[in-house]
């Protein structure tokens, strides 16, 4: 048999399988009444069926075939095809969404979801919500949301989400997150806490440079609190909720920006000498 009719095969025989499970559904045994797990014939047809959990209008032929175009131009799997597919979202080309901050979220989430292949679960429960906060001047900035299931997108696609969310930020208008020194310290000092108490981090960066990257980064990485236990010093900071320990924001702090800082570097020159 050769490859082709191999393939062919296949598919015949996963079409016949749904069909059969779709009218053993139709029965009424079960809580659906047809299969819910859509198949995907591609990359871009799986990282929309995985994000379309949220938001079912993502589901657009029109954005499957847009990512195809995109990776002709590009090539697959391409940082630039996730920063540009993310923005086209974001401004809603495809279709609407409640809110612009919605859309936002949504095009960081397609992003993330490209760039992990559409396999993990990270685009939608490691990434898990996008808000806006005051900066010191009364403008607002992204404070981006992360838990311990971005672990599964490794450090460079954790770290790359960074500059989605931060590539939309400037496309928007809005603010830069301008940390203060006990926000600094307070990460610092997280990073290093949850290191001792909870989890070893594959890199636990020095002092210095959480410091450096903390200080500097445009948006805020930020996270619900994962532990019962809290941190000992900085509490009570008005811009970051919780006084527990956050893995999201340790994880993509530490495994992820100081780790990979190098490779993420490496792609966003790569992307600028293309243009």
């Amino acid at each position: 048999m050769k490859i082709n009719e191999y393939f062919e095969e296949l598919e015949k025989s996963v079409k016949n399988h749904y069909l059969i499970a779709n009218e053993a559904r139709a029965k009424g045994f079960d809580p659906s009444f047809e299969v819910e797990i859509p198949v995907a014939n591609s990359l871009a047809e799986r990282v929309l069926g995985l994000v379309s959990v949220l938001y079912p209008q993502i589901l657009d032929p029109k954005i499957v075939n847009r990512i195809l175009e995109l990776e002709k131009i590009h090539g697959p799997l391409e940082p630039s095809i996730a920063l540009i597919i993310a923005e086209e979202i974001a401004k809603e080309k495809f279709c609407g969404f409640r809110s612009q901050l919605e859309a936002i979220e949504a095009g960081i989430r397609v992003g993330l979801g490209y760039l992990t292949l559409g396999y993990v679960s990270s685009p939608i429960e490691g990434f898990i919500q996008l808000k806006l906060k005051k900066t010191l001047n009364n403008e607002e900035y992204f404070a981006v949301y992360y838990s311990g299931p971005i672990r599964s997108a490794g450090g460079s696609e954790a770290a790359f989400s960074l500059v989605i969310a931060d590539h939309l930020r400037e496309i928007f208008g809005y603010a830069r997150y301008d940390p203060t020194n006990d926000e600094v310290k307070r990460g610092v000092h997280e990073c290093y806490e949850y290191h001792e108490r909870i989890n070893n981090l594959q890199y636990l960066p020095s002092e210095e440079e959480l410091e450096f990257l903390l200080s500097k980064v445009p948006v805020q990485i930020t996270g619900d609190p994962s532990e019962d236990r809290e941190v000992y010093n900085y509490k009570d900071l008005p811009r970051i909720e919780t006084n527990f320990i956050r893995s999201g924001f340790t994880l993509v702090t530490g495994e992820g920006l100081a780790q990979k800082a190098p490779k993420i570097l490496k792609r966003i020159l790569l992307n600028f000498r293309r243009k």
